[in-house]
């Protein structure tokens, strides 16, 4: 698959390159390319109205100031209440068979409550009007990182991503301070165990590496001296809270500066720093536009002019999708689907609904290399290249035939069929691709069908001879009109599962 050099040779200056996209280079190809890469695909009807509207008023729409929030799931609200009463339970508990049964039905519950909680965040993400923001929130989830496997509490983790979207376009420094209160993040970097006469020096070293600064922009020094800042944070029950004893209350020295630094201090100081402004544009390149780092001048450049916006991330936002730099042709068609954008794509682009059934969704992600809420490691997904290797592109393949095929409904268990029929009575059935689906485009002209898949699906123009392949596949003479679909269903099969279907 294409990719970028390891040294970039862009078409703009570093200047140049955070300027608006001039409105004369806005057209269908550009909106195409900025909806796939903001969402998760590029459905006709929303291209055209980008088209229409123009790139502000696409990006105002993607990017509103108030976003509509994803709505906490109802096993995460009854595991929130329980959370008190089960932890009391846990802590009376002798060891032996009690404490074990209190484990396994905490463990459990939180192992329903993911599951109820991924297909629910799905759901929310796969309606277009929710997909640019719900990319970003994920985006910040890979940033400031907490897994569920070492949390242990479903509702904790809906908690710190409900955290990050609420300060999603706020500034970035308060999002870091919420995110260093984040009961999740307590948990997830071992703050619980920071005590002023040993601080755990985790959650510093991660913060000034992984959420805000980068390797090389600190000293061991100052990692050690803003862990004690951040004794006392704990979390109990499932809320932050403060113990003012286990702070560590004395003179700390942090790049340079001395204080009676809190942790509060430690952000705004981290903030300070020249690196600050680069850090988080460079994981947006990452996680948007190339597996190459763009180059520190280009990084410095949008980097300082953020910091001029005091951090703002809406600003950021905005800046970054509508620069000329994102809509460079080095960057059309040359990203590698995250599992997570692979499947959402492929239920945007056949217009279907995520179905309510934990199996037959969860497990092909996991097969492919992404399992939601629950990142590798404090670094998240690598993402790029990484995510294709023989046996994930199978799981691809298997996806795209799974999702043309009917539900077996005779291998589900008594809760999905629950689910399904729950669904079937609220008006939702269109969880595979059935025949009326693709009826109208089989009755097209072969050529108007060809060039509607062809647009539809693949970020790229194609060949001319991969395009008169596909039509002619489409179109042999003798063709009846129940041949016709299902030559038409064997086409968009092939084409979903190409390696150009992979690309974004």
């Amino acid at each position: 698959m294409p990719t970028v050099t390891s040294r970039m040779k862009l078409a703009y200056s570093p200047t140049e390159a955070w300027q608006p996209l001039p409105a004369a280079d806005w057209n269908a190809d550009a909106a195409g390319h900025l909806l796939r890469r903001a969402g998760w695909s590029a459905l006709p009807a929303e291209v055209e109205q980008a088209t229409r509207d123009g790139l502000a008023a696409t990006l105002a729409r993607l990017f509103p100031s108030q976003p509509v929030l994803w709505s906490q799931p109802p096993l995460i609200a009854h595991l929130k209440e329980d959370i008190p009463a089960m932890a009391r339970g846990l802590a009376g508990a002798q060891a032996g068979p009690d404490k074990q049964r209190l484990q396994r039905e905490a463990r459990e519950r939180t192992q329903l409550a993911v599951l109820d909680m991924s297909i629910k965040w799905l759901q929310y993400a796969a309606q277009p009007q929710n997909a640019a923001f719900a990319k970003w929130v994920l985006f910040l989830s890979d940033v400031y990182v907490v897994g569920v496997q070492k949390v242990k509490n479903a509702a904790l983790v809906w908690g710190h991503f409900d955290l990050l979207a609420r300060h999603a376009f706020e500034s970035a420094p308060a999002l870091a301070k919420a995110v260093s209160r984040s009961p999740a993040m307590v948990a997830y970097l071992d703050l619980n165990e920071s005590k002023r006469d040993a601080p755990n020096e985790n959650f510093a070293r991660e913060l000034f590496e992984l959420f805000l600064l980068g390797e090389g922009n600190y000293s061991e020094a100052d990692i050690k001296e803003s862990a004690r800042a951040f004794t006392g944070y704990r979390q109990k029950f499932g809320t932050f809270r403060f113990a003012p004893r286990q702070h560590d209350a004395g003179i700390k020295t942090v790049f340079g500066q001395s204080g009676y630094f809190m942790g509060d201090d430690v952000i705004d100081l981290a903030f300070q720093q020249p690196a600050a402004g680069a850090f988080l544009p460079h994981e947006m390149g990452k996680f948007y536009l190339t597996d190459t780092p763009l180059p520190p001048e280009y990084l410095h450049e949008i980097g300082s002019w953020w910091s001029a916006q005091h951090f703002d991330l809406h600003a950021l936002a905005l800046r970054f999708f509508g620069s000329q730099l994102f809509f460079s042709p080095e960057f059309r068609g040359d990203f590698i689907k995250s599992p997570v954008q692979f499947y959402l794509g492929l239920v945007q682009d056949l217009g279907l609904s995520v179905a309510p059934l934990p199996r037959a969704v969860l497990n092909p992600l996991r097969q492919m290399g992404q399992t939601l809420f629950n990142p590798p490691n404090v670094r998240g997904w690598v993402g790029g290249r990484n995510w294709i290797n023989s046996a994930t592109y199978q799981a691809r393949r298997q996806l795209v035939e799974t999702l043309f095929a009917p539900i077996k409904e005779e291998a589900l268990n008594a809760d999905e069929q629950l689910e399904l029929v729950a669904a079937r009575a609220n008006g939702v059935n269109n969880f595979t691709v059935a025949d009326d689906l693709l009826a109208p485009l089989a009755a097209l002209d072969p050529t108007v069908a060809t060039t509607h898949l062809l647009a539809n699906y693949l970020a790229l123009p194609v060949a001319p001879e991969f395009r008169d392949a596909v039509r002619q596949f489409l179109a042999p003479e003798d063709a009846d009109a129940p041949q016709k679909l299902r030559r038409l269903r064997r086409a968009a099969v092939t084409l979903l599962q190409s390696p150009e279907y992979q690309l974004c």
